[in-house]
């Protein structure tokens, strides 16, 4: 019976944050493959430093993009279910972004516009937050 009330005690703007988050994750996944897909000619009729930037990037870093977005929206869906184990997914996308913004910290800052900085610290912000909205959900009952 705790269980059930406290599932019950859910604030009403958990699910739909929930919900915007994995919209958010959605087009993170969806912008991961447009990257990894580009075709030889799309590559071409980027700037010399886009390309270069695209070429220079490791395994690694791309790896941590996948991860990132992809765990982000398992995680997202287990919020909206209210599963518990969507900590763990949201975490394991942390260090992805984690993964990726260390790369680009280091070796794109400096070819990168203002824009994609921006955008990069609002990724890792989200991800933090996603985080610790998981955590509070398991500490308040309200994943299960």
């Amino acid at each position: 019976m705790a269980n059930h009330d406290a599932v019950s005690a859910t604030p009403r703007w958990f699910r739909p944050v929930a919900i915007v988050a994995l919209i958010w994750n959605l087009l993170g996944c969806f912008a991961y493959l447009s990257d990894v897909t580009m075709k030889p000619e799309d590559i071409a009729k980027l700037t010399q430093a886009e390309q270069a930037l695209m070429a220079s990037r490791p395994a690694w870093s791309i790896g941590g993009t996948a991860v990132a977005v992809w765990f982000g929206a398992a995680g997202c869906v287990g919020l909206i279910l209210r599963k518990r184990w969507a900590t763990w997914l949201l975490i394991a996308s942390f260090v992805g972004v984690l993964l990726q913004d260390l790369w680009f910290l280091r070796h794109a800052f400096s070819m990168t516009s203002a824009v994609a900085l921006v955008l990069q610290g609002v990724v890792l912000v989200v991800s933090i937050g996603l985080v610790y909205l998981a955590r509070l959900g398991s500490a308040r009952g309200w994943l299960r």
